[in-house]
């Protein structure tokens, strides 16, 4: 009995040191996947054109990007913020589709849902460090509860979240994204 205790024992050691080998490579491999997709040269490249970051209700948010009927212009609005490993995780992919698309009248918009008292000292030195592209606001507007609805009737209020928005059209995703994903969403809509 005492040995089939040990066996178990030192099973469950294994198994559990195990798992934090994996998150470590797994930490390590987003940091190595945004230092490459962010980054133009061989050499860190920092983004020092964020000093402020704009602040915006929901109100301000939804009249500029919700309700606007213009289909000139598409919107992939992606929500976000600085603590949640899957949004940063996909943050590269985001710059990418901005990069890549800009031509054809696709915005990429930010959309930080940190504390606004983490702004100086979280946000802007995130921004700065990862040479985020993109267009960048953070929603501050404490009642959630009454605007995720109208972001859209299905999210919960998880991130990530994006919403593609095209004249009156829009499709919305509770989820992270592969650049492959998100590249071929945006072609539904454009």
């Amino acid at each position: 009995m005492k040995t089939v205790f040990t066996i178990m024992l030192v099973l469950g050691l294994v198994s559990c040191g195990n798992n934090t080998k994996e998150t470590a490579v797994d930490t390590k491999a987003v940091v190595e996947t945004i230092t490459k997709a962010t980054t133009n040269t061989s050499e860190s490249v920092q983004n020092d054109s964020y000093d402020e970051l704009e602040l915006v209700n929901f109100s301000e948010f939804e009249a500029k990007y919700l309700q606007q009927t213009s289909s000139e212009i598409t919107y992939v609005i992606n929500f976000w913020a600085t603590w949640c490993k899957p949004c940063v995780k996909e943050l590269p992919y985001f710059e990418k589709l901005n990069k890549n698309y800009k031509e054809r009248n696709v915005k990429v918009v930010l959309v930080s849902l940190d504390f606004p008292k983490h702004i100086q000292k979280q946000v802007i030195p995130f921004i700065k460090k990862h040479n985020l592209q993109s267009e960048i606001l953070l929603l501050d507007d404490p009642d959630a509860n009454s605007w995720i609805p109208k972001v859209s009737e299905k999210w919960t209020g998880a991130i990530p979240a994006t919403l593609f928005v095209k004249g009156n059209e829009e499709k919305f995703f509770e989820k992270s994204f592969t650049y492959t994903e998100l590249e071929t969403e945006l072609k539904t809509i454009l």
